[in-house]
C-alpha cells in the first residue's frame, strides 16, 4: 500500500492565512474539514499552519505525510446513512514552537496571515503569571498568542490592516472573552518588557484584532482502530492520521465588538460553501440551544431508557415507547423554553435526532448518566422552571426523567439482571442511600429537591415549585408498581 504524501497524492498550494493552536482530532476533522471545503466551493484559497500548543504532540507524525490525511464522516443525513471519505490537503505545515521558535514567531511577520484558530482544551483558555516574555515560547497559550501579536505589531509598525481575526474553539462559554482577557493580562503583566511600545501596542491590539467567541459542535470518535484496515484499503493509502466524525457539524461564530458581521463573513466564507456555519452577534441563545436540545434529551433519556431494558441510544431512538418519549421531550417540552425562531429549533431537534441515531455508533446510555444530577440542574431543570412559567403546568417527560435519575440511583439489578451502578458526588450518592432505605417514596421526593446545598446549588430547595414534589413521588410510586415502560406509556 502507498504511502501518503504530496509525492504519491495530489496536494494543493495556497497562501498561508491561518495559524492553528492545535493539532488533534477535533480540530483537523472539524475546522481544518470546514477550510477545505471552503477552499474547494468559493474563492477564499488559504492554507493553515499548525502550532503544537504543548512540547509533546504530532506534528512529526503531521509532517510526515507531508500533512496530509483522510476524514472519515459516518451518520444520517436526511434519513440516508453516510459513511464518506475525503482528503484533506489544506495544512501547508506543522511546527513546535519549543524546537522551532524562530520559525514559530517568523509566522508573525507572513503580510497574509489574517486568522488564528485554536483548541487547545478547555485549560488552555488561562493566564499564567509566570510566563515571560523572554520565553522561547511562553508555557501558556495567550501568552504564546500576545508574544506573536506583539512581534506582528513591530513587524508591520503597527497596521490597522495587519490584525488577526481570532477564533478559538475550546469549549467554554464565551471563549473569546476569556482569551481576550488573559492577552490583556499578558500586555499588563509584560508592559516593562514592551517599553515605549506598550501604549501602541495595546492600543492596536484593541481596535485591529477581533477576537470572536465560538460555539463548535460535532462528535469525533477520533482515530478508528477498528475500521482502519479496511479504510486504508478503501483510500488507498497507509493514512496513519486518519479521523473519524459524525456528519453533522456547526460552528456558530460570534462578531468581536468592532467588526461587523458582514466583514467577518465576508473574509471567512464557509457559509458560502454551504456548511453550517452561523455569524452572529451573540453565541448565548445558541450555546442555551445546544445544552438544552441536544444535552437535555441526553439526561433524561438515558435513565429512562436504561431502565426500561435499552442500552444504546440509537435503540431508545427506535424503541416504540421511549423514541416517543424522546420526541415528546425534544419538540413538546424542551423546544417551548427557548427564544430561537421556531423553525430553526425545530431543524435542529430533528438534526439532534438523527444524531443520536447514528447507525455506525453504539452510544452506551450509561456513558451518559456519569453525575446526572448536574447534569440535570445546568441542562433540564432551566427549561423545566420556564415550562412552568410560559405553560402553568410542570412539563411530565422532564419530572419523569428526574424520577428515572433517582431510581437508577437507587442501584440494585434491572428486571432483566444488569447491575445498575450509579456514579455520582461521594455525598450524593449517600444522601440517595439513606432516603431510599426508608422505604418511604414521599421522603425520598422531598429529600431529594430539598437537597440545595449538596445538588440543585444555582435554584435552592425546589420543593417550593408548585406541584413538583407531588408529581415526582407519584412517577416514584409508579415506575416501583408498573415499571418504567409502563410509567412512561402513561405520559404519552
Amino acid at each position: 500500500m502507498k504511502a501518503l504524501n504530496k509525492l504519491t497524492a495530489p496536494k494543493s498550494v495556497a497562501p498561508e492565512k491561518i495559524i492553528q493552536f492545535g493539532e488533534g482530532n477535533f480540530l483537523r476533522a472539524f475546522v481544518d474539514w470546514i477550510i477545505w471545503n471552503t477552499n474547494q466551493k468559493t474563492n477564499f484559497n488559504a492554507s493553515v499552519v499548525v502550532v503544537q500548543p504543548i512540547d509533546k504532540g504530532m506534528v512529526e507524525w503531521l509532517n510526515g505525510q507531508d500533512c496530509l490525511y483522510h476524514v472519515n464522516l459516518q451518520g444520517r443525513l436526511k434519513g440516508e446513512a453516510v459513511n464518506s471519505l475525503e482528503r484533506i490537503d489544506c495544512i501547508s505545515r506543522a511546527l513546535n514552537p519549543y524546537s522551532q521558535n524562530a520559525a514559530f514567531m517568523a509566522l508573525a511577520e507572513q503580510p497574509e496571515i489574517r486568522f488564528v484558530i485554536s483548541n487547545t482544551t478547555e485549560a488552555g483558555i488561562a493566564f499564567d503569571p509566570n510566563c515571560k516574555f523572554s520565553d522561547a515560547p511562553a508555557s501558556s497559550y495567550p501568552g504564546k498568542l500576545t508574544q506573536l501579536l506583539f512581534r506582528r505589531y513591530k513587524t508591520f509598525g503597527g497596521d490597522p490592516k495587519k490584525g488577526l481575526i481570532i477564533m478559538p474553539c475550546e469549549l467554554i462559554f464565551l471563549n473569546g472573552h476569556h482569551l481576550k482577557e488573559c492577552i490583556f493580562q499578558y500586555i499588563e503583566l509584560w508592559k516593562d518588557d514592551f517599553g515605549a511600545d506598550y501604549a501602541g501596542f495595546k492600543e492596536w491590539f484593541t481596535k485591529y484584532n477581533y477576537v470572536c467567541a465560538t460555539l463548535v459542535d460535532r462528535i469525533v470518535p477520533g482515530f478508528p482502530r477498528k475500521e482502519i484496515a479496511q479504510i486504508q484499503e478503501r483510500c488507498g493509502y497507509a493514512d496513519n492520521l486518519v479521523v473519524q466524525a459524525e456528519i453533522f457539524h456547526l460552528w456558530v461564530i460570534e462578531a468581536a465588538e468592532n467588526i461587523s458581521l458582514e466583514q467577518l463573513a465576508a473574509e471567512f466564507p464557509a457559509d458560502k460553501a454551504g456548511l453550517n456555519v452561523l455569524f452572529v452577534k451573540s453565541e448565548a441563545p445558541y450555546h442555551e440551544r445546544k445544552v438544552t436540545l441536544l444535552n437535555g434529551p441526553h439526561t433524561v433519556l438515558s435513565p429512562v431508557a436504561y431502565l426500561s431494558g435499552v442500552d444504546i441510544v440509537r435503540d431508545a431512538c427506535n424503541h416504540p415507547v421511549i423514541g416517543k418519549y424522546i420526541h415528546k421531550v425534544q419538540f413538546e417540552e424542551l423546544m417551548e423554553t427557548l427564544n430561537l425562531p421556531m423553525d430553526e429549533l425545530r431543524q435542529f431537534a430533528t438534526d439532534v435526532l438523527e444524531r443520536f441515531n447514528n447507525p455506525y455508533v453504539d452510544h452506551q446510555v450509561t456513558s451518559i448518566m456519569l453525575n446526572s444530577f448536574p447534569k440535570f440542574q445546568t441542562r433540564d431543570l432551566p427549561g423545566l422552571k420556564v415550562y412552568l412559567e410560559r405553560k402553568g403546568e410542570l412539563p411530565k417527560g422532564l419530572v419523569l426523567g428526574l424520577a428515572a435519575i433517582i431510581t437508577y440511583y437507587k442501584g440494585g439489578v434491572r428486571e432483566d439482571g444488569a447491575p445498575i451502578t450509579p456514579n455520582d458526588d461521594p455525598k450524593i450518592m449517600e444522601l440517595l442511600k439513606e432516603l431510599w432505605a426508608t422505604g418511604d417514596l414521599h421522603k425520598v421526593a422531598t429529600g431529594v429537591l430539598a437537597a440545595k446545598d449538596l445538588i440543585w446549588t444555582e435554584h435552592g430547595d425546589l420543593n417550593q415549585i408548585p406541584g413538583l414534589t407531588a408529581m415526582l413521588e407519584g412517577f416514584l410510586k409508579d415506575i416501583q408498581e408498573k415499571g418504567m415502560l409502563k410509567t412512561v406509556e402513561s405520559i404519552l
